[in-house]
């Protein structure tokens, strides 16, 4: 088995635990165990729970940056990274929803999971055509990281197959982030009429 295969495995494995016992009760071990993988390199691949979390930004980043649209506007094309990055999500939603309610008791875990997103919402950004560095790429950024905080919450309660729900807070999200100082203007192409989100979900793939 490659090192993606394993770390797919033990990572499906890991959320599934997490989502029946809790974020704070996972043990690596536990998780490699239900998925029938050596402790040793278990403990090689991932020495702890925050390995499991770098591991499925990546995977959530990748899946994003792997499928860029090629047209349309940077509000359609960061609608669309964001949802592929829930996407990745999605496949583990147990896991996920366990450690979204284990972040108000800890609150190092909250500041890595804060810095990581910022570092996800830079690499969106760039992938739809919006410059994210210097003084104003922050700026951006921090929007786009409110904009993904939003979505998250309606994701959370979003239990419909289509995600209707979820589309529809992204969509409004980026609207407002968009008419917000104008934080989009100049990256890109001109703003398209606005389509239903179901639509844009849709036409991702």
């Amino acid at each position: 088995m490659d090192n993606d295969s394993f770390d797919h495995a033990l990572m499906t494995a890991a959320f599934a635990l997490a989502g029946e016992e809790g974020w704070h009760r996972l043990s690596i071990a536990a998780a490699a165990r239900r998925a029938g993988l050596p402790l040793d390199r278990a403990r090689r691949r991932f020495p702890g729970r925050v390995a499991l979390l770098v591991r499925l930004g990546r995977a959530a980043d990748a899946a994003a940056l792997a499928d860029v649209p090629a047209e349309g506007s940077v509000r359609d094309r960061l609608f669309h990274l964001l949802m592929r990055r829930l996407d990745i999500l999605g496949a583990h939603r147990g896991g996920v929803l366990a450690l979204l309610r284990a972040l108000p008791f800890d609150p190092p875990l909250a500041l890595f999971l804060a810095a990581a997103t910022r570092r996800s919402m830079g690499w969106m950004l760039e992938a739809a055509g919006v410059p994210a560095t210097g003084p104003r790429g922050m700026l951006r950024v921090k929007g786009l990281v409110a904009v993904w905080l939003w979505t998250l919450r309606a994701w959370r309660s979003d239990e419909s197959d289509d995600l209707s729900a979820t589309m529809a807070a992204l969509d409004t999200a980026l609207a407002r982030a968009e008419r917000a100082a104008g934080w989009l203007a100049g990256a890109g192409p001109a703003e398209t009429p606005a389509r239903e989100a179901p639509e844009r979900h849709a036409t991702r793939d």
